[in-house]
């Protein structure tokens, strides 16, 4: 009997490969030769999301008038890692946290993934939005309309493939 063995970053590449796909079942399973330059796109992708992420979860927690500490009780979380999402975009949350926070802000748990980084979003759509949320989300004391405005788009825009997936 023959005996294939293949490394964490094959079994990663594949991963990453298959986007949203919920089963992958070996087709197209080749070893993928590492491209320094779309890995270097991914990465840069991945931290503009991670940006939106950690002000989406900010946002979110004055909205709704909370401290880092009643967030961090009403999801049941740890309040380190709240200040670490909401302050470094090099911060990888663990799946545990964003799926707490997906059900505490009500939102789409794939959505909230992807937008941690933890998930691809293959939709470029999704990005140019959570890109867009970002740079419109200025940190101030209170929330602005403008702020609650692109919250409530990009709640919309987390929201809207939750709904599409259920149909």
């Amino acid at each position: 009997m023959m005996k294939l063995e293949r490394s964490k970053e094959w079994w990663m590449a594949r991963a990453r490969r298959e986007g949203d796909s919920v089963i992958g079942a070996g087709l197209l399973a080749f070893d993928p030769e590492p491209d320094e330059r779309r890995l270097n796109v991914q990465a840069a992708v991945i931290e503009e999301t991670r940006i939106a992420f950690g002000r989406f979860v900010k946002l979110m927690r004055r909205r709704r008038g909370l401290s880092l500490e009643q967030l961090a009780q009403a999801a049941d979380l740890d309040t380190g890692e709240l200040i670490e999402i909401e302050g470094d975009v090099h911060y990888v949350p663990e799946p545990r946290t964003v799926f707490k926070l997906a059900q505490t802000f009500e939102v789409s748990q794939q959505r909230l993934l992807q937008l941690a980084g933890l998930a691809v979003a293959n939709d470029a759509g999704f990005r140019q939005e959570a890109v867009r949320f970002a740079a419109r989300s200025e940190s101030v004391q209170n929330l602005t309309n403008e702020e609650n405005s692109a919250l409530e788009a990009f709640i919309a825009v987390l929201s809207e493939r939750e709904t599409k997936l259920k149909k």
